[in-house]
């Protein structure tokens, strides 16, 4: 241990030393880009697999582990939620990932699965503090005593992708960090890719909607996984969500020190307060839980339909008050949402709230992005689920209303109909429905939808509307004329082109697939009539012409011309038969 670790009073030099992580930690050994130096890149659709060293070898070995630990739990036999709920603990970071996404997708599993897995364990046994400061001194290529004056041995909490200690910088501040597992990235990494390939190949033989939810859980942990395990993300975020609450009074997050936060590291302020899941303690401090409650839901409402940049996990262990001020920490996952989908998101809640029937429909399918053609989207049918919906919740009054049930509904309507919604929609479905559990558990007398409600109505004022209006006319102006230049432009390109007989058309009509199957059959028929017609006519001039040989008295080219016309006019008459019935 070098010198500036020997004077941290937290040190402890008889920790025991895993052998195999400082290996690998050896052998990755690198000084990373620092959030200070680097700005985050968005996470791709698709990395180069050597960044998470997925090797066939690699592949193989952990099939080994999954099917061994598969056997052991007997999920051929009897799997019941509990085993489920302790099989995914075992597997490791990304099946737990995996089990919190379908906690939250009843149409996939069962109910009973859905509630048992709401209980993943997510503390998990600590890295040894050794290893710590092996991961500590290897990112950034200095000493640990360089950094921090003192590292506190004993984390404060231990998950399966990182685990958190509290430390003091040589400059005095009291700070958090936040240091990622090591290999922990490698195998969440090496567990999606074999999932994918799982779920890829049974889909080619199980044609059925919930193979492809099951696909879209696992492209979904893909990009969760992309985001969570680069800690450059978290620092931005810090950032973002403290420059979006600088004029906002007693809402906050932690402060990050970009100059020490790296792609697996991320360091910021310590907040020592109290957690929202200790209501008894925030009493005891002279909080009132109700007040708490409303600000929250207000700044969330604020994140999410003003900002467009909310916290997408807002649980009780995510939220602290200190001095009288909220704190909301762990920004690993976030929600961007763009100024057209917050303006939707607000006509739905505001639908529901009044029980406008007819906008929420409007609004909701303004929001449908149909996985394939929009024009195989059976309307009728969707719209008359969601009045099922509807009039189960239009009539009920806000303090009775469900968000979260309803959200969820909605949710898993849009994917019956075979009709996806934007990921961030169902992000923020998510985290409502998470901090309505929230406030239902220890602030229940705070009514959600009623304060969110207030919140759009506040901003539904005539000036608001009026500057709302002038905006979104001023873009459609814009808009419009840049679409007429652009509409002259190619007109005047469309005419050169005539001119030269250059111009050709390519057109398609949607929804005119029936249409089209429907005219070329009757084209077909025709086609065969008269191919009908003809060898009948052809028959009938050589039977009187007497060529030989003759057979029946007819000539034996004529008999046959007279039997293909007879078999194919059976043939005709049948196929016109069967479709006027339905059966075709």
């Amino acid at each position: 241990m070098d010198a500036g670790a020997s004077k941290n009073p937290y040190n402890d030099p008889n920790a025991p030393v895993d052998d195999e992580l400082i290996d690998d930690i050896s052998a990755s050994g690198r000084r990373h880009a620092r959030a200070v130096d680097a700005f985050p890149e968005e996470p791709e659709v698709m990395v180069p697999e050597e960044k998470y060293q997925l090797t066939p070898m690699g592949r193989r070995v952990r099939i080994g582990q999954i099917f061994s630990l598969l056997r052991k739990y007997e999920v051929w036999h009897n799997l019941t939620p509990v085993r489920l709920r302790r099989l995914l603990e075992e597997l490791g970071p990304m099946f737990v990932k995996m089990g919190q996404i379908l906690a939250n997708r009843s149409e996939i599993l069962p109910q009973p699965y859905c509630d048992e897995l709401r209980h993943l364990r997510t503390e998990v046994d600590p890295v040894p503090y050794s290893v710590i400061v092996d991961c500590l001194e290897a990112e950034y290529g200095q000493k640990l005593g360089e950094i921090f004056d003192a590292v506190d041995p004993n984390p404060l909490g231990s998950a399966s992708l990182a685990q958190v200690h509290r430390a003091r910088l040589v400059t005095g501040e009291d700070v958090a960090v936040k240091i990622q597992r090591p290999g922990a990235q490698q195998i969440m990494a090496q567990d999606i890719d074999i999932m994918r390939s799982i779920v890829r190949h049974a889909s080619r033989f199980i044609k059925t909607d919930q193979f492809v939810d099951l696909r879209a859980v696992v492209e979904e942990l893909w990009r969760s996984f992309r985001e969570e395990t680069n800690f450059l993300m978290e620092a931005r975020n810090l950032t973002d969500f403290r420059a979006f609450h600088e004029r906002v009074r007693g809402i906050s997050c932690p402060r990050s020190y970009p100059e020490f936060c790296t792609e697996h590291i991320v360091v910021m302020d310590y907040i020592d307060g109290i957690s929202i899941a200790d209501p008894t303690a925030l009493v005891d401090a002279g909080y009132n839980l109700e007040h708490l409650g409303a600000k929250i839901v207000e700044d969330y409402s604020t994140q999410v339909l003003d900002d467009g940049f909310f916290h997408a996990d807002p649980h009780a262990g995510n939220i602290i008050v200190k001095d009288g001020v909220i704190y909301f920490i762990d920004l690993g996952m976030v929600g961007r949402m763009s100024s057209h989908d917050r303006v939707i998101v607000k006509d739905i809640i505001y639908s529901v709230a009044e029980g406008d029937v007819p906008k929420l429909k409007d609004s909701l399918m303004r929001f449908a992005v149909t996985r394939g053609n929009s024009a195989e989207l059976d309307h009728t049918a969707f719209l008359s689920d969601l009045d099922f919906i509807v009039a189960d919740f239009a009539g009920l009054d806000l303090r009775d209303l469900d968000i979260g049930e309803f959200l969820t509904s909605l949710v898993n309507l849009a994917r019956k109909n075979d009709v996806e919604l934007p990921a961030v929609v169902t992000m923020f479905a998510r985290g409502m429905v998470t901090l309505e559990g929230l406030l239902s558990e220890y602030m229940p007398e705070v009514n959600m939808v009623s304060i969110i409600s207030a919140h759009i109505q506040h901003e539904k004022s005539s000036f608001t509307r009026a500057r709302e209006t002038a905006e979104a006319l001023g873009a459609q102006s814009l808009r419009a004329v840049k679409g007429q230049l652009e509409a002259a432009e190619h007109l005047g390109l469309a005419s050169r082109m005539l001119t030269r007989g250059q111009l050709k058309i390519n057109a398609q009509v949607l929804g005119s697939d029936a249409v089209l199957r429907r005219l070329g059959q009757i084209m077909d028929r025709l086609s065969m009539s008269i191919v009908i017609a003809g060898l009948f006519i052809g028959s009938s001039v050589v039977y009187y012409a007497k060529i030989q040989p003759v057979i029946f008295g007819i000539p034996v080219i004529g008999f046959l011309g007279y039997l293909s016309a007879l078999v194919l006019a059976l043939g005709l008459g049948r196929s016109i038969w069967l479709n006027g019935h339905g059966k075709r």
